[in-house]
């Protein structure tokens, strides 16, 4: 077995159900050098019970048990919620006995006593099945989702960004993606990939997510006896995207030793698969993206600088979702259309609150976090700005430095406080039960009652302004308005 393969198996999890407590231990004993998770269980009972708590990629049962046979435990063989495959083992065995358990569902028929190998490579030959079957749906689904060219938005910065993508997609120079984790920098490469025209498929690859030692079989292959347990060869990353674009996301995480080899790969348009006496010639256009700082990278000498050159023959840097705030409407358009169609509810149209709201979030995890929160609001029946309001007990998503300067407030008297910076005194309390009336000074003016009326609203809805503004009847906006204005005197007479 390779050694690409046992990471793909080392999340795979197996049970096996025998009356034999010999048998069990050994069948534990040499499953768990390359599975996961093993567990046993001496009784159809203790299996179920087993299998109602975990998830079992293969079940290998033994037919003649105490009580339940193997082939009536109908539980695991349910068509409607049958999970798992099925290795069937007996020492009596008989053509109706076999003829039961192909209609079982059972994937493999071992007959006692067996050879361990012989056991071995029936388990083998269920998990790559199982493995080509969720390889197949996750290609399935790729295909399926729709990667449009036209990435969404008309922000200034988006537009410029369009505008490069469209202008270097035609060459087959190296493209460096810098930007912030969650601006999209996937899309960009499949844009690029697309208004390309380059024949060849696009294969991306998260160069974090591979084991240093595997990477390099990763992207260059393997012949058969490279290494340890590579029994057959491997065609790399580099051949399977020959004609087309390899992705290489998050570049930055390549370790030192393999980014001489990549170097080479791109200089000279050839690969060595591991164990290989010659090069392959390959056509491959690279695009890498990172979320760190290559050039601080290479000043540490964490990132060689020959490479950082040989990629960094175009750069598009992405802006982050807080530095294109004009884009959130089609945005969240967009994902809100797309998940309900996804998620079969009806598409719903968010009010302008709700995109003032959205507008007014840093939003650190950038277009991914706008997409999750939209699916999250969606499945909760929630508006963005109620979900906000109720996560923070009503507090405001972002203090306004227009606020804070005005409500800044220091205690004047016992019954009238004047804020520091604005000058206008607040109502006093008048006395009620609820204590929430409040009355104005005859000699105050009409600017200083709605200054302070205004405040003490917003006061009692904790800083929320969106609730104070349909409290006192007016459109937000109209709030914002006044802060700034009142921000402006401030600053006005702090200058004086």
């Amino acid at each position: 077995m390779s050694e690409n393969t046992s990471v793909s198996w080392s999340a795979v999890s197996v049970l096996v159900v025998d009356d034999e407590p010999g048998m069990r231990a050994i069948l534990k004993k040499a499953l768990s050098k390359q599975y996961a998770q093993v567990d046993v269980a001496g009784s159809i009972e203790e299996a179920e019970e087993l299998r109602k708590r975990c998830h079992f990629d293969l079940l290998i049962v033994d037919i003649n048990l105490p009580g339940r046979s193997g082939i009536e435990w109908h539980e695991a063989f349910d068509p409607q919620t049958r999970r798992s495959d099925v290795i069937f083992m007996t020492g009596y065995a008989d053509l109706e006995t076999a003829i039961k358990a192909l209609r079982a569902g059972a994937s493999d028929f071992i007959l006692k006593p067996f050879n361990l190998d012989q056991m071995m490579q029936s388990v083998q030959r269920c998990i790559e099945r199982r493995l080509m079957e969720r390889q197949n749906f996750a290609l399935q689904r790729d295909v399926e989702r729709s990667y449009p060219v036209d990435i969404i938005g008309d922000a200034q910065s988006t537009l410029s960004m369009k505008k490069l993508i469209a202008q270097i997609a035609p060459s087959q120079a190296a493209v460096l993606v810098e930007g912030e984790s969650g601006t999209g920098k996937e899309l960009v490469a499949r844009a690029l990939h697309q208004l390309s025209q380059r024949s060849g498929p696009f294969v991306p690859l998260n160069c974090g997510a591979i084991a240093p030692d595997l990477l390099e079989s990763e992207l260059f292959g393997h012949v058969s006896g490279a290494f340890t347990g590579a029994k057959k060869g491997r065609e790399g990353l580099f051949r399977v995207a020959n004609n087309g674009t390899l992705f290489l996301d998050e570049i930055g995480e390549m370790p030192l030793s393999m980014q001489s080899s990549l170097l080479r790969a791109l200089e000279q348009k050839a690969i060595r698969p591991v164990g290989a006496e010659r090069e392959v010639q390959v056509d491959v256009r690279i695009v890498a993206a990172t979320n760190r700082n290559l050039k601080e990278e290479v000043a540490e000498g964490r990132f060689r600088r020959d490479l950082y050159y040989r990629l960094n023959v175009l750069t598009i840097e992405l802006p982050s979702l807080r530095d294109r705030l004009d884009d959130i409407p089609a945005l969240a358009h967009h994902f809100t259309q797309q998940l309900a169609k996804d998620l079969g509810s009806k598409p719903v149209s968010w009010t302008h609150e709700d995109i003032a709201a959205m507008q007014a979030y840093d939003w650190p995890g950038n277009i991914r976090e706008l997409r999750n929160m939209m699916e999250r609001c969606l499945l909760l029946g929630k508006p963005p700005a109620d979900y906000w309001r109720e996560l923070a007990g009503d507090a405001p998503l972002n203090a306004n430095l227009a606020s804070d300067a005005v409500t800044e407030v220091v205690e004047a008297s016992e019954n009238q406080i004047l804020t520091a910076e604005g000058g206008i005194p607040q109502p006093c309390r008048c006395q009620s039960e609820d204590d929430s009336t409040f009355c104005y000074p005859s000699d105050w003016t009409l600017k200083e009652v709605e200054k302070a009326h205004i405040m003490q609203v917003v006061d009692s809805h904790e800083g929320n302004k969106s609730a104070a503004a349909r409290q006192l009847g007016v459109a937000r906006k109209t709030l914002e308005r006044k802060f700034k204005e009142w921000a402006d005197e401030v600053l006005t007479a702090t200058e004086e």
